[in-house]
Order: C-alpha cells, then sequence, then structure tokens
C-alpha cells in the first residue's frame, strides 16, 4: 500500500499488516515469428526505451547489438500495456522507474500510470490477447499467463549483467540476499543477485493487526499460518515462487502480533 492507501485505512481500523504469501515474476512477452521464448535479450534501458517509445523498429541498432545472430524484422513494436490499475503494472513501473531516471521523472511508478502510447489490455489476459494478436507487439504479464498461452518471452539483462530468464527459481532468487525489513514492505526488483530475474516481486496479504471478532480473528491467523507453511507447496504448480526462509520468518513474525482483546491470536 502506499503512505496515503495505508493512513485511510489505519485511520478506520487501526495498524495494518503488509504479510507475504507467494512471489510472482512480471514476464515481458511478444509477438515475433520465428524468435522462441529466451531467444531475445534486452536490457534494462532498452525495454525502458520501448515503453517511452524512444525505440520503435524491432531492428533498432540498440536491440540488434544485444541479439546478434537473430534476424529481427524491420517492424514497428506494438507496445502493449494494462489499461486497469494493477499489482503487475506496480511491480513492472517498480522496475523501470529504478532503471531509468527518464522512466522516472516522466511516467513513475504506480498501480496506474499515463502511458507514453499504444495499446491497453484489461487484466493479464487482455495484455496477453493482444500480444497474441498484433504482430511485433511487446508486453507485459504474469508468468502463469505466459507459460498457459505458451508465449514467446525474454530473457532480460539483470543487475548483475547477466541475461535471466522468468523462471521461479529466478523468481525466488530475487529475495535471497536481500535485506528484509520486518514489516515486509519491500520492492525486489532489480535484485542485485546474479542469479535473480529482475522483474519479480511478493504479493502480500493486508490484515488489521487488531481483529475485533476473536473466532474469525483466530481462523485468519490458522489459515495464514497454513499458507505461509504447507501451503507453499501449492505455489509452483500456479506459476508462483515459493517464499525464500527469511521472508517465511518475517511472515510468521507478522502473524503472531495479531491481537484480539489484547491477546495474541497464534497460540
Amino acid at each position: 500500500m502506499t503512505t496515503e492507501e495505508q493512513k485511510r485505512a489505519e485511520d478506520a481500523h487501526g495498524p495494518i499488516l503488509h504479510i507475504p504469501m507467494t512471489m510472482g515474476a512480471v514476464t515481458v512477452v511478444f509477438n515475433l515469428p520465428g524468435i522462441t521464448a529466451g531467444q531475445l535479450k534486452l536490457t534494462s534501458d532498452v525495454l525502458a526505451d520501448i515503453y517511452l517509445k524512444k525505440i520503435t523498429k524491432w531492428n533498432d541498432p540498440q536491440i540488434a547489438q544485444i541479439n546478434q545472430g537473430i534476424n529481427l524484422p524491420n517492424q514497428d513494436i506494438a507496445v502493449v500495456h494494462r489499461s486497469d490499475g494493477s499489482g503487475t503494472t506496480f511491480i513492472f513501473t517498480n522496475y523501470l522507474a529504478k532503471v531509468s531516471q527518464e522512466w522516472k521523472d516522466k511516467v513513475g511508478n504506480a498501480t496506474s500510470v499515463k502511458w507514453p502510447g499504444d495499446i491497453g489490455g484489461q487484466g493479464n489476459e487482455g495484455v496477453a490477447g493482444q500480444v497474441r494478436q498484433i504482430g511485433g507487439a511487446i508486453g507485459y504479464v504474469e508468468l502463469a499467463y505466459a507459460t498457459q498461452n505458451k508465449m514467446a518471452w525474454a530473457a532480460l539483462k539483470n543487475a548483475a549483467g547477466n541475461f535471466i530468464e522468468p523462471t521461479l527459481e529466478a523468481t525466488s532468487k530475487a529475495a535471497e540476499g536481500v535485506t528484509l525489513p520486518d514489516d515486509m514492505k519491500v520492492m525486489i526488483t532489480n535484485s542485485s543477485n546474479p542469479q535473480a530475474y529482475p522483474i519479480a516481486g511478493f504479493t502480500w496479504v493486508l490484515v488489521y493487526q487488531k481483529q475485533t471478532d476473536c473466532t474469525k480473528g483466530k481462523a485468519l491467523v490458522d489459515m495464514l499460518q497454513w499458507a505461509i507453511h504447507d501451503g507453499q507447496k501449492y505455489a509452483a504448480p500456479l506459476q508462483y515462487a515459493a517464499l525464500p526462509i527469511d521472508a517465511v520468518s518475517k511472515a510468521e513474525s507478522l502473524i503472531r502480533s495479531i491481537t484480539c482483546d489484547g491477546q495474541p491470536l497464534l497460540k
């Protein structure tokens, strides 16, 4: 939550917690016949310039330089973005704002931004559909949508200089070697881990720390405790990455802080 969102929520019902549940990758997908998943390589500055509409052709010298040996077409790049507000957009624009000062200054980081141009799609499914239908398109979707729709994705150059594909293992690596704050309000895009995929982030459950119904509160904390432990085995089949051990520890501490009538609900 933004500071403003958190203030409004806390003014209504008191302190609110960000409890991490899993990790997801935001995948850069494209539609270029003959070029398969992982074959196309993109650097952070090139990706930012594509979304800033400064690079408009697939055979632009900046793209060709990092994709030698690939036959890039003299074709317009159709840039697809989310038309609705979303966490996927928040993670994607957070990454672009970190790697491009121009993006940070002109567009910024939010769940919904004023895009420099081209095509909007409603939801991950809308973006995926537009990219699949439009030749020369590029877009960003959750890993699950890219996998389920058998879409080609780009390998991205991470902060350590390695080109990394959006695998579950590379998603988990984004949170390893990173100092995680106790409140778990943290963005892990552009991770310094050499094996990390650079556009990754946590998903959170937002919970009021002080529960007013003790029976419902107890059921809630029991569910959350299950989710960060036994429930993690269900992440991978859904194309999400399990929480690393440090994140599990932080999450459990947050769950243990949830109370009702001044008493902790997790026994």
